[in-house]
């Protein structure tokens, strides 16, 4: 292990991130069945990211995806401009029949003791035939890249993606850029195209390739099959077997510098505790715990990658980044959707243990 070197240069892109887009479709309290009106959310668990730190934190970002030549691709792509992420798209021409498609993703938000609901229809999905050698990389990095992302749901979407993640990952350390993965680890994606089995090779293979992890105690257990404690920790805030399981990732992964990931305690739908720790080259570090009156928690995570790596690239201490994650996460599941509608001094604010008292 060695420590987190991130480039000081002027850059054409401060972060890039390799993923899948979608939109979801939000009919708000209101469940599916007796839902009559839904907002329409573009989202995807890499793009959140590459949207939440131009929109809040002012940086250059991009986008490297798949995109459809229909109505729903250019409605996904005027969101993508309005957030100011720079895209780089392999185009799909849709048939006018079943594809390819931008997958959809419903979910409504829940309410009190029902909690939010969430199903996909991701079938012929153009971010699912990527492949090796459909993306450009020297282009995209010729003119400087700082950081590079992707996670472990675009790395299930078919059996080729991944091969594309690790292309991405290999040209992003020649060229000198930040690696970084959030394994997300969802068993549903996977049971199609291997199973556990599968998916433990693939992340395996992938996480060779990473310097900052992003996942929990079950991503780490199921996700990368890293032997865990047989009884479960009391609570979601006792954090010794978080630590202790890091200690065995590293010690397989020696090339990764930094563990983190959020915790959480859902009380009910809009009731969460919230916090998030951070290992960084033997150092750890924990957040307060917050509680959270939730409306809408899809994309918590998302902000709360946003935050750290924001943190890290403007040159934050290890603490402040991950104080900076941790707000901008638990201030994102105030808005509705799954990008960021808050402003830079609001994070910096609560991260400090601003209140919510109104600003006149």
């Amino acid at each position: 292990m060695s420590e987190l070197t991130i480039r000081k240069d002027n850059c054409e892109l401060d972060f890039l991130s390799l993923g899948a887009l979608v939109h979801r479709l939000d009919p708000g309290v209101v469940p599916f069945r007796k839902a009559r009106l839904a907002e329409i959310h573009v989202s995807g668990g890499e793009y959140n990211v590459a949207a939440n730190l131009s929109d809040c934190f002012g940086l250059k970002t991009g986008i490297v995806s798949a995109m459809v030549d229909y109505p729903i691709g250019e409605l996904v792509q005027t969101r993508i401009r309005e957030m100011g992420v720079k895209t780089f798209f392999k185009h799909f021409r849709h048939n006018g029949v079943n594809g390819p498609n931008i997958a959809t993703v419903y979910s409504d938000r829940g309410y009190s003791v029902r909690p939010p609901v969430v199903f996909y229809n991701r079938c012929n999905e153009a971010a699912g035939l990527l492949k090796k050698g459909d993306i450009d990389w020297e282009m995209i990095f010729s003119e400087g890249v700082r950081w590079f992302h992707s996670g472990g749901i675009f790395a299930a979407l078919s059996p080729t993606t991944s091969d594309v993640i690790i292309e991405g990952m290999q040209a992003a350390k020649k060229a000198g850029a930040v690696v970084s993965f959030d394994l997300n680890y969802r068993a549903k994606l996977w049971a199609p195209i291997g199973g556990l089995e599968k998916a433990q090779q693939v992340l395996r293979s992938i996480v060779e390739n990473v310097d900052v992890l992003i996942g929990n105690e079950e991503d780490l257990q199921t996700g990368l099959g890293i032997p865990g404690p047989e009884v479960s920790a009391k609570s979601k805030f006792d954090t010794s077997n978080f630590f202790t399981m890091i200690e065995s990732t590293v010690k397989e992964f020696p090339n990764i510098n930094m563990v983190a990931t959020t915790l959480r305690e859902v009380k009910s739908a809009n009731l969460h505790h919230w916090g998030a720790v951070l290992w960084y080259d033997g150092d750890k570090f924990e957040t307060p715990r917050a509680e959270l009156n939730v409306l809408d928690r899809i994309g918590g995570g998302d902000g709360f990658a946003t935050g750290l790596i924001f943190g890290l690239l403007d040159g934050r201490n290890t603490e402040e980044a991950l104080r900076l994650g941790w707000a901008h996460g638990a201030l994102l599941t105030t808005f509705p959707g799954d990008t960021t509608m808050a402003r830079l001094p609001e994070v910096e604010a609560f991260a400090k243990g601003g209140s919510a008292r109104v600003q006149r």
